[in-house]
């Protein structure tokens, strides 16, 4: 069973302390070799996870030690992880969906070059937002990325999060991104009826051959 407490009297010369468990319980021996990775040392106040062991003198000590904000962390790189393999086979999906579609004839390959197009800028303008925070330049609006998403960029945009690890955590970034990509697909659904075959014909192709 693991527990949450504070690291006090942490002595960082000898390479130990206590821990007070959340909510009181047994306060219990930390000793450095017990955090498991051992990526940095603690502070006093530092939250911590921890076992509860009792030993032959009675005596409580923590092993298998976490800092409760590296397991957060990596809870949600996890969550992330699982969350752009499934991203991954939609967008195969979606593809192979989009050019079966274009190769018989049922959506003009216009519209799957203007997906192709648009994801392409959209990974450029996730990396150069990227870079820009990296530098503390001007940002790019959040709207203009929602917007790129919106008008077909959104393939490239689910790369660009996960391959530049930008915007990939935001949680409320996220749920905006994914309505956008409803909104798309529901207009993409509408052309492929009648009704948006006829506005391809008489209002969209007019326009591109002059």
């Amino acid at each position: 069973m693991k527990f949450q407490g504070k690291v006090l009297n942490w002595n960082d010369e000898k390479g130990f302390g206590f821990v007070e468990p959340n909510g009181g319980g047994k306060r219990a021996f930390v000793h450095i070799k017990a955090f498991k990775p051992r990526s940095r040392r603690p502070v006093n106040g530092e939250v911590i996870l921890y076992e509860l062991i009792q030993d032959n003198n009675n005596r409580y000590k923590a092993e298998n030690i976490q800092f409760a904000r590296d397991a957060r962390d990596l809870k949600k790189r996890s969550h992330a992880k699982k969350g752009s393999h499934l991203g991954e086979v939609f967008i195969a999906l979606f593809c192979a969906v989009l050019l079966t579609s274009t190769y018989f004839g049922k959506l003009p390959l216009i519209i799957t070059s203007i997906y192709i197009v648009m994801s392409l800028i959209a990974f450029a303008t996730y990396a150069i937002d990227k870079s820009a925070a990296q530098k503390n330049h001007w940002r790019i609006q959040e709207s203009t990325l929602h917007l790129l998403s919106l008008i077909g960029g959104w393939p490239g945009a689910f790369f660009a999060q996960k391959k530049l690890r930008h915007k990939s955590i935001k949680k409320e970034f996220k749920r905006v991104y994914w309505v956008t990509i409803i909104l798309n697909l529901s207009g993409l659904f509408w052309i492929h009826t009648e009704k948006g075959r006829n506005v391809i014909n008489n209002v969209i192709y007019p326009l591109f051959n002059g």
